[in-house]
């Protein structure tokens, strides 16, 4: 049996697994449950129905495997590192139905610093909120940030950069200054200062890391843009009177897809990291909203007598972070031409 086979089986046994033991927590989302909680009922149903049939994917699959197939199947860490990103999504979808106690929920009285227990797998912090379910509801804050910033940053950076090599001359001498200009601040420093000026939100969070995220890409895209312009398909584009605007967008954009996949896998696992480090120094995520890097900052107090406070988010943060980036580097072997 291969390794992809097992791997859907186990999932798919986990899921009838979960089914089983919070039977009693579905029918109440049935029953009317929040927005977030249908999604997960639906995201278990999707699951459940497409895991065990896999072989219409396969055929369709079949259809289209090359060289890139083969060369990304040859990579075991690459294979490990998207079914690791796999799964996470999955539990952030899946957290409603997945978390044992709400996340904000207290017991001050007598539960507070709880080693890992029977009752609390991953013990509990001062305010006697459980590690567990704060860390997966924080997974759905902190892997929807990284998306949300990295697809805003991967939309400016391909325009400019598709723009800035379409149009040599004084359009690419203007747009690449002014990527030289923006990209020689620190991100870091660029980003404490503009958070330190507006009041902390996950929304300002999106917004600030997607705007000053995006110039590596753009000059990606700007270089390979640069050798397909004088291609045949855009000189017959070009013939048949179609507009700029629609020859980089329709035509050119589509074959620059490798490498700014590329870009995206790589860049969620450092916005992930950015995110996390934001939020511990206080200027991202603000508390009592779960994120991996608040639940890391608020257990640096107690360390020594709660450990688990921050290392279990800490551990979800280096999994997250190693896994997009062992995708990145698998994508990037396999779509190398020089292979």
């Amino acid at each position: 049996m291969k390794a992809g086979m097992i791997v859907r089986y186990a999932i798919l046994a986990g899921l009838l697994l979960l089914g089983w033991l919070r039977w009693e927590r579905i029918g109440g989302i049935v029953a009317g449950g929040a927005a977030d909680e249908w999604i997960a009922l639906l995201t278990w149903l999707v699951a459940l129905v497409l895991l065990p049939a896999p072989e219409l994917a396969r055929r369709r699959a079949g259809r289209r495997k090359g060289l890139f197939v083969a060369r990304f199947r040859q990579n075991r860490l690459a294979l490990g590192g998207i079914a690791a990103m796999v799964l996470l999504y999955l539990v952030a979808l899946l957290t409603p139905i997945l978390a044992p106690y709400p996340p904000e929920e207290q017991n001050l009285e007598e539960g507070r610093f709880l080693s890992p227990s029977k009752g609390h797998l991953l013990g509990t912090d001062k305010y006697g909120r459980d590690i567990l379910s704060r860390i997966l509801y924080g997974a759905r804050i902190s892997l929807s940030i990284g998306f949300v910033s990295v697809a805003i940053s991967l939309t400016i950076g391909a325009t400019v950069g598709a723009v800035a090599g379409y149009f040599p001359g004084a359009v690419d001498q203007v747009l690449m200054r002014f990527v030289d200009v923006l990209i020689s601040f620190p991100r870091l420093v660029l980003l404490l200062a503009i958070i330190a000026l507006f009041s902390p939100s996950i929304f300002l969070l999106v917004a600030v890391l997607g705007l000053t995220g995006w110039m590596g890409t753009a000059r990606i895209v700007r270089g390979e843009v640069l050798s397909l312009r004088e291609r045949e398909f855009v000189l017959a584009a070009r013939a048949l009177g179609y507009r700029a605007p629609r020859i980089i967008f329709l035509h050119i954009l589509p074959n620059v897809m490798a490498p700014i996949i590329v870009a995206a896998t790589l860049n969620i696992g450092n916005t992930v990291m950015l995110e996390a480090s934001l939020s511990c120094l206080g200027l991202g995520v603000q508390p009592p909203t779960a994120s991996w890097g608040t639940m890391v900052s608020a257990g640096r107090e107690a360390l020594g007598e709660a450990w688990w406070i921050s290392t279990f988010p800490g551990l979800a943060i280096l999994l997250t972070v190693v896994s997009f980036n062992l995708v990145g580097d698998g994508l990037g072997d396999a779509l190398d031409p020089r292979k």
